[in-house]
């Protein structure tokens, strides 16, 4: 069986341009992604989905840098980028993780695979249900039903997020979701504006030194010890 882990990247950003490759710790936060997601023990394979654009060939080679496969496609198109990149993987299951989450945890990525194959489902993730922090998101789905959203998606909404076709469909598409016994969903660990900038270097400089590959109870605990840091981003808007 065919795990693929399939970060999608770009250098475009409305809110925070370029954040993908800001150093974080002396290396670039997409470095920091692909390193944690090749931390997944029961994935096979780790993709990094750029564009075809110049621009972003920057990403390309980050990812070819850090041993990490990479797919080119559509920038506005990314359903279709997503299920280039599967095919080229050869993809049973796939996982989509964002380069904007630096703080992405290996473990729960592993859980939620390990859910997703245990109930079967066609659709599995932490995100509708919301108890992980923002940050922590992981979408696991079937190549069954990447293809069929590539077929039948037809709206902007669809196409440009990747997996709403899907759960917009649960009576065509087992979904599964899996969610913590306590709700952190409070803390915001992405990256998207400067102040989230802030949040995650304030965590990285207080971890990463002692313990490079620390994962979100660590970095939990270390914001309940310091509350400021939680404050500086707790406006920010997710972009809809």
């Amino acid at each position: 069986m065919n795990i693929v882990i399939i970060i999608q990247a770009r250098m475009g950003s409305t809110r925070l341009p370029g954040k993908v490759m800001l150093p974080l710790q002396e290396q670039s936060v997409l470095s920091h992604v692909i390193q944690r997601a090749s931390a997944v023990i029961n994935a096979t394979a780790v993709y990094v989905a750029t564009s075809d654009l110049v621009a972003d060939n920057i990403i390309a080679a980050e990812a070819l840098k850090y041993d990490a496969l990479t797919s080119r496609g559509s920038e506005s198109d990314v359903l279709s980028r997503y299920y280039e990149a599967a095919v080229q993987a050869q993809a049973d299951h796939i996982v989509r993780i964002t380069s904007d989450c630096p703080l992405m945890d290996p473990r729960v990525v592993e859980d939620i695979i390990a859910a997703h194959l245990l109930s079967g489902a066609d659709y599995t993730s932490n995100t509708h249900k919301r108890t992980y922090p923002r940050g922590l998101d992981v979408e696991v789905f079937t190549m069954r039903a990447l293809k069929e959203s590539n077929e039948l998606a037809d709206s902007i909404l669809q196409r440009e997020h990747v997996t709403p076709y899907i759960y917009q469909h649960p009576e065509q598409y087992h979904i599964e979701h899996v969610c913590h016994e306590q709700d952190f969903s409070v803390h915001r660990w992405t990256l998207d504006t400067e102040e989230d900038w802030r949040v995650i270097r304030a965590i990285y400089d207080g971890l990463h030194p002692l313990k490079p590959l620390f994962g979100w109870l660590d970095a939990l605990h270390y914001v309940n010890a310091h509350p400021e840091i939680s404050t500086w981003n707790e406006h920010v808007e997710q972009k809809k």
